[in-house]
């Protein structure tokens, strides 16, 4: 079986403005999530882990933290009212 990871990171959040890019202890909040799927990846839990974000500054800091960021999201699935099934699908 091969598992693909999905980091979901959507650009519009009304509570914390770019939370996703906001450092924590020095480091973006996603990079923790990339840095777990690499591990995951090198010990074969994972096959594969993507993010999918429909935010180019997300896309481009998830990158610099080695996340494959193979294409953005459309805008009309990352809402705030967008079920995850949907960008799954």
């Amino acid at each position: 079986m091969q598992i693909l990871g999905i980091i979901p990171a959507r650009g519009g959040s009304k509570g914390i403005p770019e939370k996703n890019i906001t450092l924590i202890c020095g480091k973006p909040l996603i990079s923790y999530s990339i840095a777990t799927s690499i591990e995951l990846a090198k010990n074969g839990t994972l096959k594969r882990c993507i993010v999918s974000t429909d935010d180019t500054k997300i896309a481009d800091t998830a990158r610099r933290f080695g996340a494959d960021v193979p294409f953005l999201r459309p805008g009309k699935i990352a809402t705030d009212n967008c079920k995850s099934i949907s960008y799954i699908v």
